[in-house]
C-alpha cells in the first residue's frame, strides 16, 4: 500500500503524527510558529525602514 495523498478525517491525520501528539498540539505550536515568524517578519521589515530614514 502506498502513501495516503491527503487524509479524509482529522481522526486519520492524528493517527500519523510524530512524537505521540495529538492534532490539538499539533495545530498549537503550528500558529505559535506562525505568529512568531510573522512577528519577526515584521521586526526585520520596521528596522530596515527606519534605518534607511
Amino acid at each position: 500500500m502506498g502513501l495516503p495523498l491527503g487524509f479524509s478525517t482529522a481522526g486519520d491525520a492524528a493517527n500519523g503524527l510524530l512524537f505521540g501528539w495529538d492534532i490539538a498540539t499539533l495545530q498549537k505550536w503550528a500558529l505559535i510558529y506562525l505568529g512568531l515568524s510573522s512577528l519577526a517578519f515584521v521586526v526585520v521589515w520596521l528596522v530596515g525602514y527606519l534605518r534607511r530614514n
